[in-house]
């Protein structure tokens, strides 16, 4: 009885000092402001205070937290885990200049991994950019179209650039970006001189700095110039080191530069002094287009954002137009043929896709494609954008793939594991269908549409 006792009395002393404590709850009722007093609310939702218990936070900081992580692509699982069931790998044949023929078409060929890769350092379009990120290796299949235009760059590498203007046209998602990638693998590869623009609405859309240069009564684009030498001069190295100027050059606050001077000393006038980059570009093309070493291919993606109105302001706040800024009118006029290359080509492909840059009518009648808006001669024509897109050579790429090539992109996506179901010839049949042979809509519509939650 005594033991009994004490373990009571012990347990009233603990129930006392627990019920004094902070941690018991205990239910009361919010007390009325006085008149006059003002209520401070609180802030709706969690917050992570000092004084809040983690429990109660807690909930909010995962949801955050797993919104913010996203499952890896498989192609970038490359640890042997999640190679076990891997029934195949995405084993290619490099792309080589001496593969393409007829013998090749319909077959998928790896870009080869170099770091001076052109278009490692040119850039890429958008579409083809997210494409090679989701693949495992860079990669694209030989067409028709593609033997096609290397027949056009094998004719264009013993004549004048006049005489091979080419643009690729065709509906949305046709290939014309790749076409264009293609051919400029093939250049790079047969050692000629290659500059690329992928994107060429970023001249126009008022993305990068302007100034007025009243020498040239023009706008210059110093930033773009000065990127565009860094990127030529890095892919073309090797054989820019071999070529020389061939008259002298003036460059304003400069020295003239003498004939015979190393084309490589010439840009680096350019790199020294962002506002002598436009010229110094200029120049550097023109020193090129004389030689006959090496032919020279000027690629440009998105082509008809060069004959569009452009979204740059002047001191009135005035649309300046495409062709009084120095960087399209540089390319203008070798489109054009005012200026041109002793030999090689220029080549361009439409983007039907970008409705802030549409297919102007000049460009248009150029290269005789059908109108898609009100025409006739009451309509107005820009005399300079006619001129620009007088001469201009159409070549049309397939707005559907062949049987034989949709199976060729088919089966990358599917050895690459990209499409969760299991291959056979209903599904590949079904989303040929779906795309009516479209090759964006069946790569991105029909194969990927599965991978989308």
């Amino acid at each position: 009885m005594l033991a009994l006792s004490v373990r009571q009395r012990v347990a009233c002393q603990l129930f006392a000092s627990t019920s004094s404590s902070p941690l018991v709850q205990t239910r009361s009722y919010a007390t009325q402001p006085k008149k006059g007093q003002i209520v401070k609310q609180a802030s709706q939702g969690f917050k992570g205070k000092k004084d809040t218990f983690s429990g109660q936070m807690e909930p909010a900081k995962k949801d955050k937290k797993m919104m913010a992580f996203q499952p890896l692509p498989v192609s970038q699982l490359s640890h042997p885990l999640f190679e076990s069931d891997r029934p195949d790998t995405l084993n290619l044949q490099s792309f080589h200049p001496e593969m393409l023929t007829r013998v090749v078409e319909s077959q998928a060929l790896k870009f080869p991994h170099n770091d001076n890769d052109p278009f490692r350092i040119f850039g890429l379009p958008r579409n083809i950019l997210v494409e090679f990120r989701l693949l495992s290796k860079p990669c694209s299949v030989i067409r028709s179209v593609t033997i096609d235009a290397i027949n056009k760059l094998d004719a264009a590498s013993e004549k004048n650039s006049k005489e091979s203007r080419v643009v690729f046209t065709g509906p949305r998602g046709c290939g014309k970006s790749f076409l264009l990638l293609q051919a400029l693998q093939y250049c790079n590869a047969r050692d000629w001189l290659v500059l690329y623009i992928p994107r060429a609405t970023n001249l126009v859309n008022s993305t990068t700095a302007h100034t007025y240069d009243m020498r040239t009564r023009t706008y210059l684009q110093p930033i773009f110039a000065y990127q565009t030498l860094q990127r030529f001069l890095k892919v073309n190295a090797p054989r820019l080191e071999q070529l020389r100027t061939q008259t002298e050059i003036e460059i304003e606050r400069c020295p003239p530069v003498p004939p015979g001077t190393p084309l490589v000393e010439l840009m680096n006038i350019g790199f020294k002094d962002q506002c002598h980059a436009p010229t110094v570009l200029d120049a550097v093309l023109a020193e090129i287009g004389k030689q006959t070493t090496f032919p020279v291919l000027l690629a440009v993606d998105d082509f008809q954002a060069l004959y569009c109105k452009s979204h740059y302001r002047d001191q009135h706040f005035s649309a300046i137009k495409s062709y009084h800024l120095s960087m399209p009118r540089l390319l203008l006029e070798y489109a054009s043929g005012k200026k041109s290359f002793a030999r090689g080509a220029v080549f361009g492909a439409l983007s039907m896709s970008n409705t802030t840059f549409p297919l102007p009518l000049e460009l248009r009648e150029a290269l005789s494609l059908e109108y898609d808006r009100s025409y006739g001669p009451y309509v107005k024509r820009q005399r300079e954008l006619v001129n620009y897109a007088h001469g201009l050579e159409r070549l049309a790429v397939p707005g559907s793939l062949s049987v034989p090539e949709a199976a060729s992109v088919f089966e990358v996506w599917m050895k690459d594991r990209a499409v969760p179901s299991k291959p056979n010839d209903e599904l590949f049949l079904a989303k040929y269908s779906e795309a009516s042979g479209n090759a964006g809509a069946f790569v991105w519509k029909g194969l990927l549409s599965s991978m989308s939650a």
